[in-house]
């Protein structure tokens, strides 16, 4: 998956970015003055079939859209985000999905994450928990050790959009 910003992001939303980009396996590029056009066909030369783009709201990451390789949006998401300075690494050829959301399931999908079959396993996971309503979720990442890395992704919202 590639991963980029809105137009002239803030320094907080490229961290998040870079932050994404070392939990999955994907590759940030910095947009410049690319339109969405040319983020799709970047996408497809690197060898991705989807895209995530990040916008932001005050200079926080507020929203990921993505998108398929014919550049039509699958899944938007409102999000909070917290970004935290841990060391911890994943294996990402190995990182799998647990999700206590069905609603959300499209979302290791779009990041080329298999369902875990371990119901015990802790590491080199992401977790997708339900929040405090139906429209809440939260993306919780955990290093090969078992000790939760970042970044969390707190989802506020989420719209899914079929073919």
């Amino acid at each position: 998956m590639l991963i980029t910003t809105s137009r002239k992001p803030s320094q907080r939303t490229r961290s998040f970015c870079k932050s994404l980009d070392r939990v999955i396996n994907s590759e940030y590029v910095n947009r410049g003055k690319m339109s969405l056009r040319d983020v799709l066909l970047k996408s497809s030369q690197l060898g991705f079939d989807k895209t995530a783009l990040i916008s932001e709201t005050k200079g926080n990451p507020s929203k990921i859209d993505f998108y398929n390789e014919k550049g039509d949006i699958v899944l938007s998401m409102d999000v909070t985000v917290s970004i935290t300075n841990s060391k911890g690494r994943l294996k990402t050829s190995e990182l799998s999905m647990k999700s206590e959301m069905d609603t959300l399931n499209i979302l290791g999908e779009l990041l080329g994450i298999p369902k875990c079959r371990d119901i015990l396993k802790q590491e080199n996971i992401l977790v997708l928990k339900e929040g405090d309503n139906e429209r809440r979720a939260l993306l919780e990442f955990y290093d090969f050790k078992g000790v939760i890395t970042g970044p969390k992704i707190y989802i506020k919202d989420w719209r899914i959009f079929h073919d």
